[in-house]
């Protein structure tokens, strides 16, 4: 009798500790809106709904990039190059459903679709036609889909430490098991491989993710010396935004389909290829398959760089988008590379 109680207590103080110091609630979306929107800011609502965070920025009258951020990112990570790019080019970024200020929608619908139902929705709001698109590991994958669905829109791609067309991710899955058996394997952000247990799932929206969140910027910034406090703040604030956990937790929950390998030849716009070399997210051999398989591609890898170029080695990874923009033709900067 006496073990069943000390068990209780003990159990009741796990519980209590847990409660106290593990669980974070959510802060107020007036109260993150506040601090992560700027004077270029926007909203717009969606058919579905959706408020989506989105800014327009650089020269209004010049060529249109449109950019598109990672998972658990923002367009936040777009900034560094604004001023790079801006003189000369129309600089748009947005905050996909489930992330940044955007954040849940009503109709939780995060998966690939949906990000591709935003990226269309803002470039139609803004009466953009035809465009550079570009985006970084979940953003370039974005960047590569919306480019086959509409290959009359986009001009040229960025990718950045972009995530692979389907075929290539089995060879880089035994390539990592090689690699983590040699003892070679760089640390990933933890988080990604905790929200993919429905153990944890069921825990984390009680979890203050402030560690996890720490772990998962230096491991995906490479330790860099730009992250920054102010930095990680920004990712861990942004994650417990109002309804930004639930959406979070919802997308990783959803099922993965199989994909189809992709016919890389379709792809025929020019293609601009940044890679960090230590990236741990996305290993530099995908870069290498992106520039095997695509017809029109230019890569450029970055030694001692992560996942983040564009924030890391902001200067270089934009002066390097910058050569490659100035390489596009008027005729390919206003006129479809194909017919959809």
């Amino acid at each position: 009798m006496r073990f069943i109680q000390y068990s209780v207590i003990t159990i009741v103080v796990l519980v209590l500790a847990f409660a106290v110091f593990l669980y974070k609630g959510e802060i107020p979306a007036a109260v993150v809106d506040a601090k992560y929107t700027n004077a270029a800011s926007q909203f717009f609502t969606m058919d579905n709904g959706a408020r989506v965070h989105y800014r327009d920025q650089g020269n209004p009258s010049g060529p249109a990039v449109v950019l598109v951020h990672g998972s658990n990112a923002s367009l936040h990570t777009w900034e560094p190059w604004v001023p790079l790019l801006g003189e000369d080019y129309r600089i748009i970024t947005m905050d996909l459903p489930a992330h940044g200020l955007t954040g849940a929608t009503p109709d939780q619908d995060y998966g690939s679709a949906a990000q591709l139902n935003t990226v269309d929705a803002l470039v139609e709001l803004l009466g953009v036609d035809n465009f550079t698109l570009g985006g970084n590991s979940m953003g370039g994958g974005v960047t590569w889909q919306y480019t086959l669905a509409h290959p009359n829109k986009v001009n040229a791609m960025i990718l950045v430490d972009a995530s692979g067309l389907p075929q290539f991710w089995a060879q880089m899955l035994a390539e990592q098991a090689a690699a983590s058996a040699d003892g070679e394997k760089k640390a990933a952000p933890l988080a990604f491989k905790l929200l993919g247990q429905p153990w944890f799932r069921a825990i984390s929206k009680y979890l203050d993710p402030y560690w996890l969140t720490k772990q998962g910027v230096e491991s995906a910034y490479n330790h860099s010396p730009m992250v920054t406090d102010e930095l990680i703040d920004r990712y861990y604030e942004l994650a417990l935004r109002e309804g930004a956990r639930e959406a979070t937790l919802s997308r990783f929950a959803g099922p993965r389909p199989v994909r189809a390998p992709v016919d890389a030849s379709l792809l025929t716009q020019p293609t601009l290829i940044l890679w960090g070399r230590e990236d741990s997210l996305i290993s530099v051999d995908i870069a290498h398959k992106f520039d095997a398989a695509l017809p029109d591609s230019t890569l450029v890898i970055y030694d001692n760089v992560g996942h983040m170029p564009m924030e890391e080695i902001p200067a270089q990874s934009a002066t390097d988008a910058l050569a490659f923009l100035q390489t596009l033709t008027p005729t390919a900067l206003t006129t479809p590379a194909t017919d959809e």
